[in-house]
């Protein structure tokens, strides 16, 4: 029997380790993909600047266009979001699209190391534990959602608006 997925199987995502820049961004597709056919209402990404992500990539573009419906709520935290404005056109596009259900935050996080680099839904999350060489762990395991949701929160406690949509001119 054969057991390749259909297209019509639902998409499954990562239960346990991932390690390389490979595997990094295919979770990020995957994970955009799931929140189109979960419906998830709550996104929260978080990355010193967002650089390596696929966010310009058209596949994740449409995927945040699809997942993009009344209700939702994408909330980025980022040190900084020069990398996001210089590599990653459609996200930016899009963002300014949906400037009302996108959140952007900036956190001084001391360190690079003070700000995780990760994914967050409510039934399933991601966290590179090493950025350098792109090694975490995902998975729905309550107990890791719950501390990486408070280790976010408490980030974006300490930080402010960022990232406008738009730049109007005086």
């Amino acid at each position: 029997m054969d057991s390749q997925p259909t297209s019509d199987s639902p998409p499954t995502l990562l239960e346990g380790r991932f390690s390389g820049w490979v595997e990094f961004t295919d979770l990020i597709r995957q994970a955009f993909a799931v929140a189109v056919v979960q419906g998830g209402r709550e996104i929260i990404v978080c990355d010193p600047d967002f650089e390596d992500w696929p966010l310009g990539e058209r596949v994740v573009a449409q995927a945040l266009n699809d997942w993009s419906k009344t209700g939702r709520k994408l909330t980025m935290l980022a040190r900084n979001y020069d990398e996001v404005m210089r590599r990653h056109t459609r996200f930016v596009i899009w963002r300014q699209t949906w400037a009302h259900i996108v959140e952007c935050r900036a956190s001084a996080a001391a360190s690079v190391g003070d700000m995780p680099s990760a994914l967050w839904a409510p039934g399933w999350s991601f966290e590179r534990l090493d950025q350098e060489r792109s090694r975490g762990v995902a998975g729905s395991e309550a107990v890791r959602r719950v501390a990486l949701s408070e280790r976010l929160n408490e980030c974006l406690l300490k930080s402010s608006p960022a990232f406008p949509a738009s730049t109007l001119g005086l």
